[in-house]
């Protein structure tokens, strides 16, 4: 596991094993996520989507507490994983990291509670999947627009992205932020401060 610039934010590059049947690697692991974050991942949800190429989806995240922790890979093609700290007085608050996930590395990324997620996919058909540490609740799920220039995400080009009709209503991280949405910052949820 290896860090990103985001505190709670975490890059996971597995070991393949390849042979002539094809390959085997182990995309999550409780015990080493553990021990490099100091954090457990309880499992009360597993995703899966399939987008068109184009399809830009979030900046998502859910009320802190409980917020949700998650863990994404993509199985199938590629995409654009980005992370934004929207947690209120961070150190990195409005500071995004971006980061291929795709079917050859094979990366996954952990995102703490509180923080914000997106991903812009690369080819058609990419196949997302992400492990939560809380269950979808319609009333604490919020968003912040993509395309916020304030943020400044540098979305790969040659991508025309697509939004749904929810992402491309929601506020800029300057209007959540005078709306009262966003997490606070709690580095007591974050023990790799300690």
């Amino acid at each position: 596991m290896d860090r990103l610039g985001i505190d709670g934010a975490w890059l996971h590059t597995p070991q393949i094993h390849h042979d002539h049947r094809g390959d085997f690697l182990e995309w999550f692991q409780g015990d080493p996520l553990r021990k490099a974050t100091g954090r457990t991942m309880p499992l009360a949800q597993a995703n899966c989507s399939v987008s068109r190429k184009g399809a830009l989806r979030g900046i998502h995240f859910a009320d802190f507490p409980p917020g949700q922790a998650k863990y994404v890979t993509c199985v199938s093609g590629s995409v654009y994983d980005v992370v934004v700290d929207i947690r209120v007085g961070s150190p990195t608050f409005g500071r995004w990291e971006g980061v291929v996930l795709d079917d050859v590395s094979r990366r996954a990324v952990y995102l703490a509670e509180g923080l914000g997620h997106a991903f812009l996919a690369l080819t058609e058909g990419a196949v997302v999947v992400y492990l939560c540490s809380q269950p979808y609740t319609p009333g604490r799920e919020h968003g912040v627009h993509p395309l916020d220039p304030g943020i400044g995400i540098a979305w790969p080009g040659g991508v025309e992205p697509g939004l749904s009709e929810k992402d491309a209503a929601a506020p800029t991280l300057a209007e959540a932020l005078r709306a009262g949405l966003l997490p606070r910052y709690a580095p007591e949820h974050s023990p790799e401060l300690a």
